[in-house]
């Protein structure tokens, strides 16, 4: 073919409008969970996200958010967009990877191509990009306002770009080295997205390395330790080197010199500059081509990573989200360091189980003041015996959830102490097996279904499709129940892209080795390196698949050259050379096809609203001008969203209980932020510095067994009272808390007052119950900073008269220290505290009328009884936790005797949020008998057999791991069965309820 060039860019943007139109297609409408949510947001009003944060992508997310034109409705779509092109360009570069290093194996890189080689290049470009484009995890991080999209087109093009920097080089050698510096640059914006993309530098290295050098081992094992200092560089030296430098300078200049803030990082800046410019002339000087090229990328590096830059000064803005608060030169390198997560051991450390021997402090710990930098804390640092120790420690989690898995993993029984055998086995069947092999299996091999697996043979594991190799690690998944059968993804590849990747690696490695250890250093460091340095404990909120989207990239380019395998398969035995192109193209073509088929349904989010929606119905459950503490990233970050972009209910000031504990927190807390007003806190706040009050041991004090009052304890603790204050041996004094019981005396007459003034915040007839004091318990033997934070808060509003409305969420009741579920009243989606105790239950009472309002009138549920959009069980929890709130509501309108509404409350749920999208669960079956009640016995049977044939059908699945601590799924079903069989029992369905007592038994036998 002649014009060859003209043919490879066209049929790469042909691919490139496929991936675009697909995902275009396919793309969420609004915000995802997770921190989808944040991003839209902080992109949208330029704010700080969480540590390290990702400035070049806030940058390019709000020129996308302009494409709304004005339409807040708009911009999540549009930033999700932001994902998509960066996903279709990744595509795209794939493809022309692909043909290059094709052309290189066909030995055609410098001639004229023949027709068929021309087409081989063209379908193996197109079999691996497409690959890739309908793989789980890729496709998936296309659809969503998140950074990983965009981190794999930095990847892709990177490697792109030295592939043809080695083409260039043959022809103009200055040139080429433009596309050097365009990659060190690239490297340097990369970071402003995601640290991922510095792993691809060692594959970068070993293009450059064999084309400048003949290869040796020594030399290649040498480049990649260059490769891997130059990662080092840009971590160590750039990214926490130089602000740790400018930090320096700073507090020696501010505290030292008496010179104003900034100074330092000013002067440091400039003696930078300085000794860059400096070097660079030097080397020009003396005509040092490598010195001058290094530091020239090392300067494109800087310019790149000086994104960054605008966290700072937006921080300084003191926006709604400022997370950590990086507005000085202190808290910005400690943002960049990501302190606040804590350190995991590398090389080596402590085991779960080490204790200490001695606690020493370690690097001072600062913070800006009025006038200068002031140490207020040490950083601690433990020592440890060395025989608690292991080198390459694995195994270093504490949390006890954590230290159980552990054992499980390793199978280690009691207390015994691990050893490095134990560490190596967590190593290989958890961190390598689990959290990367069986990711790496969910994209070529096939997916068994999308509920998060924590090691057991039901849930999140791989699966082929071809039953005897599914059969001989997860039992006969024909035995399944339904709901796992027809999970949405359930995908089958049966293996397919596996095999066809393994024929591009062998044919690769046949063909070129040194091609072939360039695409495997890619594959090895953005996959297995990456997990090896993460150090990833058991027991994570999620499925961490997108953390290796690296090594999957770089396996389509195998797939992509596995083509050319079959094509010499087919040539060796079809003498007809057109037919062994078309025999080989069109099977590997079927590929990329199967894919997209098997995973089209549970990668399209185009008609999923949820996530959003159940943010608007948690805000719309708060009476104006509310305190809303909330859990998790799914509680909290698309609440951010709908007040930051769609600015609903911004009145509402969210919480995030897990942040509360932190000083800079607490003071953006302190602030007032659109309408809402600043929380009534009056802790001093030397007080609630990090390090002071973190942490209140519980140390019984008998003068206090009945309680202690709640307002002197916190005047206490504020004073640092001998009441509560506590000398250590070692010196210095800690604030204890003396009892278990916490009593506050109401202020019942400044609730009258308010009440008066028409500030009414409960039913009328609630009001005459309330009592002379309410109490309550904490929780186990401590509490945190929150909790103190927020017992401040519940104090300052009783003295105003209550007139501050205080909300949680369910997560935030629960999770928090203070046991106030008494004290709480049901809304609609959220739990407001009130002076009005009701002790026989465990969620308070409701408030009917308003909470009818609320669900009835006010909330979304867009395409919940829609069965064709897909759904995971992060939506299906929101949407359970919904449907049990609908049953409360029913039952407290039953228990006031109006049925007539109970019945639409049931009616309007069981339609809202059908079983066929979100099957019955345990609450549905806690709740049949409020069903037969209110909708009749047909409708009430039919729900019932459909709790209990499905509870039935899946015991027998579960029914070999119920001893097992790893699985609870056969209480549950079995304890369904038991609840769907008294229903029946009590409504008169005999003949059903004794099948399913006979189940019942026939499940409960020893050896069933």
């Amino acid at each position: 073919m002649t014009d060859y060039r003209r043919f490879n860019n066209l049929a790469g943007w042909v691919v490139f409008f496929i991936s675009l139109i697909v995902y275009t297609m396919t793309v969420e409408r609004t915000s995802s969970f997770w921190d989808c949510g944040e991003f839209i947001s902080v992109s949208y009003k330029l704010m700080v996200p969480h540590p390290p944060g990702a400035p070049f992508y806030l940058l390019i997310g709000r020129i996308f958010s302009f494409f709304a034109f004005g339409n807040e409705m708009l911009v999540a779509f549009m930033i999700n967009m932001l994902s998509v092109l960066s996903s279709a360009f990744t595509v795209l570069f794939t493809f022309w990877t692909i043909t290059l290093l094709g052309e290189r194996l066909l030995g055609v890189a410098d001639k004229e191509k023949e027709s068929h080689q021309s087409w081989l290049l063209i379908i193996s470009g197109a079999v691996g990009a497409l690959a890739l484009t309908f793989s789980d995890t890729f496709w998936f991080s296309a659809g969503e306002a998140e950074v990983y999209a965009m981190s794999s087109l930095f990847t892709a093009f990177a490697f792109w770009a030295v592939l043809r920097w080695e083409r260039i080089e043959d022809e103009d050698p200055k040139r080429a080295n433009r596309w050097l510096l365009m990659i060190a640059y690239s490297m340097g914006l990369s970071t402003g997205v995601h640290l991922l993309n510095l792993l691809a530098i060692p594959a970068i290295g070993l293009v450059v390395y064999f084309k400048k050098f003949k290869p040796t081992l020594v030399g290649v094992l040498a480049t990649l330790g260059i490769s891997a200092g130059a990662i080092l560089i840009v971590l160590e030296l750039v990214i926490k080197g130089l602000p740790s430098i400018g930090r320096a300078f700073e507090i020696f200049f501010v505290n030292s010199l008496s010179l104003p803030f900034g100074s330092g990082v000013i002067f440091f800046t400039l003696l930078f500059a300085a000794g860059i410019v400096y070097g660079i002339m030097y080397s020009e000087k003396k005509a040092n081509a490598v010195l001058n090229m290094a530091l020239l990328s090392f300067v494109f590096v800087v310019i790149g990573f000086a994104s960054y830059g605008v966290i700072a000064i937006r921080s300084n803005y003191n926006p709604p989200i400022n997370e950590n608060a990086p507005d000085n030169v202190v808290s910005f390198l400690r943002y960049l360091k990501r302190e606040q997560y804590g350190d995991r051991p590398l090389f080596k450390g402590p085991y779960y189980g080490a204790q200490p021997v001695r606690t020493v402090n370690g690097a001072k710990l600062y913070q800006k003041t009025e006038e200068d930098y002031q140490v207020y804390d040490y950083k601690i640092k433990q020592e440890y015996r060395p025989e608690d120790e292991l080198l390459f420690c694995r195994i270093a989690d504490r949390r006890g959830d954590r230290v159980d898995a552990y054992k499980s993993w390793m199978g280690i029984k009691g207390d015994r102490r691990p050893n490095m055998g134990n560490n190596i086995s967590f190593l290989w069947n958890y961190q390598l097996g689990w959290m990367y092999w069986r990711y790496f299996m969910w994209n070529f091999a096939g997916r068994q279904n999308d509920v998060q697996g924590h090691g057991n043979s039901y849930y999140g594991n791989w699966e082929s499709g071809i039953s005897f190799i599914d059969e001989m690690r997860l039992g006969d998944q024909s035995k399944a129940p339904t709901y796992l059968k027809e999970n949405k993804a359930k995908n089958h590849y049966y293996l397919l892209p596996l095999l066809l990747g393994i024929a591009g690696l062998i044919f690769q490695y046949r063909s070129d080795r040194n091609q072939f250890w360039t695409v495997a250093a890619l594959f090895f460091f953005t996959g297995i390196a990456i997990m090896l340095y993460l150090n990833q404990p058991p027991i994570e909120p999620r499925e961490r698949d997108y953390t290796s989207v690296g090594s999957f990239y770089a396996f389509c380019i195998w797939i992509g050259l596995g083509v050319m395998f079959l094509f010499d398969f087919f040539r060796q035995r079809i003498k007809n050379i057109n037919y062994a192109l078309a025999a080989s193209g069109a099977i590997a073509m079927l590929i990329p096809v199967l894919m997209m088929a098997e995973n089209w349904d549970d990668h399209d989010r185009s008609n999923r609203y949820h996530s959003v929606d159940q943010a608007r119905n948690l805000l719309s459950s708060c009476a104006p001008n509310a305190i809303l503490f909330t859990g998790g990233d799914n509680d909290t970050f698309p609440l951010w969203y709908v007040q930051e972009v769609e600015g609903y209910r911004t009145d509402v000031r969210v919480c995030v209980l897990s942040y509360f504990s932190i000083d800079w927190y607490i003071d953006q807390m302190r602030r007032q932020v659109y309408e809402s007003e600043p929380f009534p806190i009056d802790f001093p706040r030397d007080q609630y510095l990090s390090g002071i009050n973190d942490y209140l041991q519980f140390l019984k004090d008998d003068r206090y067994k009945n309680g202690v009052d709640l307002d002197k304890f916190l005047t206490a603790v504020k004073t640092n009272s001998p009441a509560v204050n506590r000398q250590l041996q070692g010196g210095g004094s800690i604030n204890v808390i003396p009892t278990k019981k916490l009593i506050m005396n109401i202020n019942k007459a400044g609730i009258q007052k308010a009440q008066s003034s028409g500030n009414t915040f409960m039913p009328e007839d609630w009001y005459s119950e309330i009592p002379e004091r309410m109490a309550w318990n904490i929780k186990g033997n401590h509490i945190l900073k929150s909790d103190l934070m927020i017992l401040d808060i519940i104090n300052n509003n009783n003295k105003n008269g209550w007139t501050r409305p205080v909300y949680f969420n369910s997560t935030s009741l629960i999770t928090s220290k203070l046991d106030l579920r008494e004290w709480v009243a049901l809304e609609g989606m959220a739990y407001r505290l009130i002076p009005v105790s009701t002790p026989k239950r465990q969620d308070g009472r409701v408030n009917r009328e308003l909470m009818y309002t609320n669900m009835m009138e006010k909330f979304a549920f867009r395409s919940m009884d829609d069965p064709s959009v897909y759904y995971n069980e992060e939506y299906e929890k929101f949407a359970l936790n919904s449907r049990r709130n609908f049953y409360r509501l029913a039952e407290s309108l039953v228990s006031n005797g109006d049925t007539a509404r109970a019945k639409e409350v049931v009616t309007y749920c069981l339609e809202t949020l059908p079983n066929d999208v979100f099957p019955f669960d345990i609450y549905t079956a806690q709740n049949l008998n409020l069903i037969f009640q209110l909708l009749g016995n047909e409708a009430g049977l039919e729900v019932a057999k459909l709790c209990g044939d499905r509870a039935q059908e899946s015991v027998p699945y579960f029914i070999t791991d119920r001893n097992s601590s790893a699985s609870r799924e056969y209480q549950s079903f079995l304890y369904t069965l038991n609840m769907v069989r008294i229903a029946l029992q009590r409504n008169g369905y005999t003949d059903e309820a004794t099948e399913y007592e006979q189940a019942i038994n026939a499940f409960s036998q020893p050896g069933a």
